[in-house]
């Protein structure tokens, strides 16, 4: 193989990873808990956090903020699985990008 064409699949390689992590970034992930539901974006940003004070006493702060934790956790997590099932191994490649 030559370098050129070497050259031309390492740029359809990271075309296809950016398109993927276009998609990615594009899309919305829903942590919840007991008590608080986060929403992020495939950038890791959070977009919006809903308490449930239906269920909410004023004495239950410290279990809120756990319940926030575990949301966004549960967020992130669902993020990382669908890195991992569209990019793959090739996640790594990107490095900072993700």
């Amino acid at each position: 193989m030559n370098l050129q064409a070497l050259m031309k699949q390492a740029q359809s390689m990271q075309k296809n990873l950016m398109d993927s992590k276009a998609k990615i970034d594009a899309m919305t992930f829903t942590g919840n808990s007991e008590l608080v539901e986060i929403v992020i974006n495939g950038k890791r940003e959070v977009l919006s956090v809903k308490i449930k004070t239906d269920t909410l006493e004023k004495d239950d702060i410290e279990i809120l903020q756990d319940m926030i934790m575990i949301a966004f956790n549960d967020a992130m997590s669902k993020l990382d699985k669908e890195i991992k099932n569209k990019m793959g191994s090739q996640a790594g490649a990107l490095g900072s990008f993700l």
